[in-house]
């Protein structure tokens, strides 16, 4: 077991930054360097996080044990690849590919060179939800709305493999049961890819889950509600705050009454969370809760979700050609 474990960060965008920053305030870690296209951002991160910058990742590699993958999702494969080749461990951001021949790449090549592959699903971590684990039964009825203001970044991939994919891989590590049957909606309004989905799945155990994302909104919300016999639980995903109401029946024989009980937990971070259990799954060798197969499933569904997206799309399109509507075609095709 190591002492001090290796780590590095390839690409420090946005959310790689703060891998870099929280890597660097580990005592038994060693932020060795971090990667970026953009040589003087590389810099600045370095420079505030007390490690070097480097221009290629493969520069790096022979230096570490692990490394954060946080470039845009269309190179996770290739950039992981390559890390995992030189049995360096990876984790690697959601969503884990942009298709299932690269998660299954992925998956095949850590197995054979005996490497931790965790997927970067921030939620699972984030405290709220691992206090609501307990409180699960037998879960009915879910729904989940991940609403958030209009940003540039994210828009290179569909809102669904941007937002949903969260909901889809909590809802698939809650409910032990396969999906029978998915239902979808959704459009572009603002990018040329689906910006504002619902997705309903239904499982074979009885529970649906019904999901709704937007990314041009006014507002920020990230809330899931579950409601299953006898209970009902409300979580707040940026509040970080979770509410279980449950049924006691009444001493005199009248209607059951509600007994509310409420949590908070606000001092604690989900990215340091994930970040210290990467770095202890690299330390022990043991397999994480969120590896390469469940990034896999999520992102089957969630392709799945966006293949039925597009073929409504397109059957209404057909529709609007055929009475010449081309106003509410370039709706539908926005620049």
């Amino acid at each position: 077991m190591k002492d001090i474990v290796k780590v590095g960060v390839i690409g420090v965008g946005y959310l790689g930054r703060f891998h870099a920053q929280k890597y660097a305030a580990m005592a038994d870690v060693d932020l060795v360097g971090v990667v970026d296209t953009d040589p003087e951002r590389a810099r600045q991160v370095a420079e505030e996080c007390a490690t070097r910058p480097f221009a290629e990742y493969h520069d790096l590699l022979a230096q570490v044990d692990a490394v954060s993958v946080v470039v845009p999702t269309s190179l996770h494969h290739e950039v992981a690849k390559a890390c995992l080749q030189q049995r360096v461990d990876v984790m690697v951001e959601k969503p884990v590919t942009t298709t299932l021949a690269e998660a299954d790449d992925l998956i095949r090549l850590a197995r054979e060179q005996q490497c931790i592959l965790q997927v970067g699903h921030l939620e699972r971590f984030n405290p709220a939800v691992l206090a609501m684990q307990p409180l699960l039964t037998h879960p009915l009825f879910i729904e989940a709305h991940r609403i958030a203001v209009f940003k540039e970044r994210g828009t290179d991939v569909d809102v669904v493999l941007d937002l949903m994919i969260h909901d889809i891989d909590i809802v698939l590590s809650i409910v032990k049961s396969p999906i029978v049957s998915i239902l979808t909606a959704g459009a572009p309004v603002i990018t040329r890819l689906t910006d504002i989905a619902n997705a309903r799945l239904i499982f074979a155990n009885g529970c649906t889950a019904n999901i709704t994302v937007s990314r041009i909104s006014m507002e920020t919300m990230r809330r899931m509600r579950i409601f299953q016999p006898g209970q009902y639980l409300s979580v707040d995903f940026g509040r970080k705050e979770i509410m279980a109401v449950r049924l006691q029946p009444d001493k005199d024989g009248g209607h059951p009454m509600p007994e509310i009980s409420k949590s908070s937990f606000q001092d604690q971070d989900a990215l340091e969370l994930e970040l210290r259990d990467f770095v202890r799954h690299v330390r022990e060798r043991s397999r994480p809760a969120v590896g390469g197969e469940e990034g896999r499933r999520a992102l089957d569904v969630a392709l799945q979700v966006i293949a039925q997206i597009h073929s409504d799309r397109e059957r209404i399109e057909q529709i609007l050609r055929d009475e010449g509507r081309t106003d509410l075609l370039a709706f539908l095709q926005p620049h």
